[in-house]
């Protein structure tokens, strides 16, 4: 079965960059869109990046992180980052990754499957 896993969480000042990373165990995820998202405490889960399969160049992020976070893909590491740069205290929330078939505009979080674990981002002063 289908196992992701993040990690690259902590906390950091704001203006400060964490780089995430999610990882997928006996699975390759060349072919699946993966999609970045986060919950805060008392919030609902939301939706923050996604990136297309390979032979698509499709990346879409939500409105929030426009500019300031960048999704990636390195298919010989099968892995897919999540750049986090100019970090606000907004940002503070359990980040996960989800694969689908398709990278969808609103990022969202029905469309994706196989959840990981998370791994915390804070941003504190």
């Amino acid at each position: 079965q289908l196992k992701l896993a993040e990690s690259g969480g902590g906390s950091v000042q704001p203006g400060g960059s964490l780089r995430l990373s999610c990882t997928a165990s006996r699975f390759t995820l060349d072919y699946n869109a993966v999609g970045w998202f986060r919950q805060a405490p008392g919030k609902e889960r939301e939706g923050v990046a996604c990136i297309d399969g390979v032979g698509s160049s499709t990346t879409n992020y939500v409105d929030s992180v426009k500019g300031r976070f960048t999704i990636s893909r390195d298919n010989a590491k099968n892995t897919i980052y999540l750049q986090m740069n100019s970090l606000k205290p907004e940002d503070t929330a359990v980040y996960y990754c989800a694969v689908a078939t398709l990278c969808s505009v609103y990022v969202l979080p029905q469309e994706f499957d196989y959840w990981g674990q998370g791994t915390q981002v804070t941003v504190s002063s």
